[in-house]
């Protein structure tokens, strides 16, 4: 039986763990067999960047801390892990993956994780990789918004042109 002394360190990882998983937008395991050092650094800075937590974690403590929150990882938590988790940008930790993995031609694979209380596939989360980030989408939906009034204002302009007395602009080149 361990000491009193590495039983409650433990504990303390696992409590640390389910704390990080419960307050995430999302977690994703990550299998980082194969990856070098330097690979490992350049791949933390773009988490970092971002607003990632990543760290090499225990599967049996992480097994447990996931327990905690009703997750079963089971079949996840095997072999090399790491774990990518987040409170802001739900699809970031998955997208940053993919991409890095897909640049640098590495075996980085996703195993599994939860985005928003739900525990998602590895092809779904693999599906991330596609999307762009939160503010990407952001900006879209803003200039889908800005098309039609952009539009009113030309058309407006070009009727106080007309009532001045003056050529429209397109009339004016032609």
């Amino acid at each position: 039986m361990p000491n009193a002394k590495v039983l409650e360190s433990k504990k303390a990882v696992v409590a640390d763990l389910s704390a990080k998983i419960k307050e995430a937008t999302s977690v994703v395991f990550v299998d980082y067999k194969g990856i070098t050092v330097a690979e490992d650094a350049a791949l933390r800075k773009q988490f970092r960047d971002a607003g990632v937590e990543y760290s090499v974690v225990k599967n049996t403590l992480t097994r447990f801390a996931a327990k905690e929150n009703g997750y079963d990882f089971d079949e996840v938590l095997n072999g090399t892990t790491a774990m990518a988790s987040t409170t802001g940008d739900p699809i970031a930790p998955a997208r940053i993956i993919c991409e890095y993995a897909k640049k640098k031609k590495l075996s980085l694979t996703i195993k599994g994780g939860v985005v928003e209380g739900s525990v998602l596939t590895v092809d779904q989360l693999n599906g991330f990789g596609e999307l762009p980030s939160k503010n990407a989408l952001v900006a879209s939906v803003l200039g889908t918004f800005l098309a039609p009034i952009s539009s009113l204002a030309f058309v407006l302009d070009q009727v106080r042109i007309q009532k001045e007395g003056g050529a429209p602009a397109e009339s004016a080149e032609a």
